[in-house]
């Protein structure tokens, strides 16, 4: 799909690889709506790049539901949604003292990760099933795994769990969404420079940056929404998983 004119939502979008892919989306010409829980940071994106900000929690029906009437409100069905919002404890199945890892933080971060992401996906699917087509097809959605769906390390067992899913669900829904030409496709990051990992000292990032294979070094927010972009532009792009990590796997820890 030609990105220029289209609306867009990115959820997760006021930071890290969600703010890299609001600002590629606008840079193309889409008018973009921020979904995120950071008011502050997603007001200052959202003006930055001339869209709107809209206060949603992933994981709530009727926060979503209300977000999206917001945004088709200012931009119009949207065509195009990236999910990016996000959640990564790091907790091990038995701690320390032989403390058993808490069912609350395990069902929080598959709530967000996963049924977050269906949650979105559902209700921006079912509004954009009734659009007009546009050069054969609708629109396209981008999920976030991580490669911990694959190479989940100690004390990422919810974490993984949850992004196993986003993998698992997104032939399934490609297939459900076929009928309407909404193309889906999830993409696998591997070790990026979020502010997660901006927070560590330097000695730390390059120590990391150091296990990718080629190139070796921390990814950039900027290279995955790349790859959002020629997803969005390829249309034989559908169903799939792809990773995006410098052919790095992961260590135990």
């Amino acid at each position: 799909m030609d990105i220029k004119g289209l609306a867009a939502i990115v959820t997760g979008g006021a930071s890290g690889l969600g703010r890299a892919t609001a600002t590629m989306l606008a840079a193309q010409g889409a008018k973009v709506a921020i979904f995120d829980l950071n008011e502050e940071a997603g007001k200052a994106v959202a003006a930055e790049l001339g869209g709107v900000y809209v206060s949603v929690n992933v994981a709530d029906g009727a926060s979503v539901a209300a977000g999206l009437d917001t945004a088709e409100a200012a931009h119009g069905v949207a065509r195009i949604l990236v999910n990016c919002a996000g959640i990564a404890p790091a907790v091990k199945t038995v701690g320390k003292e032989n403390v058993p890892h808490p069912l609350d933080t395990f069902v929080k971060t598959v709530t967000v990760n996963l049924i977050g992401t269906f949650n979105v996906i559902s209700k921006f699917s079912a509004r954009l099933a009734a659009a007009e087509e546009i050069d054969g097809e609708r629109g396209v959605i981008v999920n976030t795994a991580s490669v911990a769906a694959y190479d989940g390390q100690i004390g990422q067992a919810a974490y993984s769990a949850s992004k196993g899913g986003v993998v698992g669900m997104t032939l399934p829904i490609a297939r459900d969404l076929a009928q309407h030409k909404i193309r889906v496709m999830t993409i696998a990051p591997g070790i990026f420079l979020t502010p997660m990992l901006e927070a560590f000292p330097q000695h730390v990032q390059d120590a990391l940056g150091a296990q990718v294979p080629h190139p070796s070094r921390l990814g950039k927010p900027a290279e995955y929404a790349q790859l959002v972009e020629s997803i969005v532009r390829n249309p034989m792009l559908n169903g799939d998983v792809i990773r995006l990590d410098g052919a790095i796997r992961m260590a135990p820890r």
